[in-house]
């Protein structure tokens, strides 16, 4: 079972994720986002293998006394796997990488999911994970024409595996 490190929104803030949730939803064949059961996040790192005790000892040391990170996005991207995946784009993810790179000093990048290593990374939120080949053009279309212009409070750092999603340590940022 993965483990990762993630940033989540917990808070009134919220809102145009959510609401990008329902209106990508119409794209997949159920909606993926809303099956998580579990707020609107930016993942910073997957790993398979590693104890349960130094990705939170980690955790502690590196957002302990964090404040919570208000970041701006400003449109919406896209992976082109096997299913579609749409994703809300940082419009500066200079703090996000440097929070990354911290992550990777204290595990040793070879260690995480190939996706989560630094020159692979690509900071976002995802909207959609499922959207099958049939709708692909269709919910490009819509990404495309979508403002996805806001401002997320990240409030909490959390230790989960999934899925489905479980949180094993968590750690609020406070002001």
């Amino acid at each position: 079972m993965p483990y990762a490190i993630v940033l989540k929104c917990a808070d009134d803030s919220a809102a145009p994720v959510l609401n990008l949730w329902q209106e990508a939803a119409s794209f997949e064949t159920s909606p993926s986002m809303q099956a998580l059961n579990y707020s609107p996040h930016l993942t910073l790192a997957v790993y398979d293998d590693i104890a349960a005790s130094s990705l939170f000892a980690a955790t502690e040391r590196i957002f302990g006394d964090m404040p919570p990170l208000s970041i701006e996005f400003s449109g919406i991207g896209h992976f082109p796997n096997e299913m579609l995946v749409l994703w809300a784009r940082p419009a500066d993810d200079r703090v996000l990488r440097r929070i990354h790179s911290a992550i990777h000093a204290e595990i040793d990048p070879a260690l995480c999911h190939e996706h989560s290593r630094p020159d692979r990374w690509q900071p976002h939120c995802t909207i959609a994970m499922k959207i099958p080949a049939s709708a692909t053009e269709e919910a490009l279309k819509w990404a495309a024409e979508t403002p996805a212009r806001f401002t997320l409070v990240f409030d909490t750092v959390d230790c989960v595996s999934f899925p489905p999603v479980e949180i094993l340590k968590q750690v609020k940022l406070l002001p």
